[in-house]
């Protein structure tokens, strides 16, 4: 008799779970790292309790929620690596990645480094930023990209666009693909940008724009 109450249990202690994640994902992807563990709690239709109970930190209920799409998107920039040539490659890994941080507030936060308490999302950028300098090298050995780009000048490209496209879903939600276009084909100019950031400058700015994933209520 026991084991015969058990089960049901178990059932739903794992429905709850599965469905405080995607309420996450679905959260998260719209109002970014800013939302909160009452906001998922609320979305998902479940207490706060049980939240915690399941996910101790927001830190922990983002590793499960993003884990997925965090390494499909380290995949794609992978791929990106085998295109014919490295313009080809900076081209795609630009496109695939506005798009994905215009459509997934959540997916931008993390991979632009937001302010994360996370060894597994540190690990990720780790992995995520050689290939993205090997793409910049790439596309400067070949001289299809103008010398002073950096692999530093990426993140704030991204967040530009992915700001633009958060903002005008209500106008016109594919416009940002128009200010995409525009900052390529900059990327062949010849004009002088200045130097450009340094990697704990880009760190530091990053962290300051995006928001933090600090546990809040």
């Amino acid at each position: 008799m026991p084991e015969e109450i058990d089960r049901p249990l178990r059932r739903d202690a794992q429905l709850n779970r599965e469905r405080i994640v995607e309420a996450a994902r679905e959260v998260f992807a719209t109002r970014g790292l800013a939302a909160t563990l009452d906001d998922v709690a609320t979305h998902a239709g479940v207490g706060i309790g049980t939240v915690y109970r399941r996910f101790p930190t927001k830190e922990q209920l983002l590793e499960v929620a993003f884990e997925e799409r965090l390494e499909q998107h380290a995949r794609e920039i992978e791929a990106a690596l085998r295109k014919p040539t490295g313009w080809d490659g900076l081209v795609s890994f630009l496109t695939r990645a506005a798009e994905l941080h215009a459509t997934d507030r959540g997916v931008r936060d993390i991979a632009l480094g937001a302010d994360l308490d996370a060894r597994y999302f540190e690990i990720i950028r780790q992995r995520i930023y050689p290939l993205v300098e090997a793409i910049i090298d790439r596309a400067h050995a070949e001289g299809s990209l103008r010398a002073d780009v950096t692999a530093g000048d990426v993140p704030l490209l991204l967040m530009m666009v992915s700001e633009v496209a958060h903002h005008s879903q209500a106008v016109r939600p594919e416009i940002f693909h128009r200010y995409l276009r525009l900052l390529i084909d900059g990327l062949r100019g010849d004009s002088d940008l200045g130097p450009p950031l340094t990697r704990p400058e880009v760190d530091a700015l990053t962290r300051d724009w995006l928001p933090s994933g600090k546990p809040q209520r």
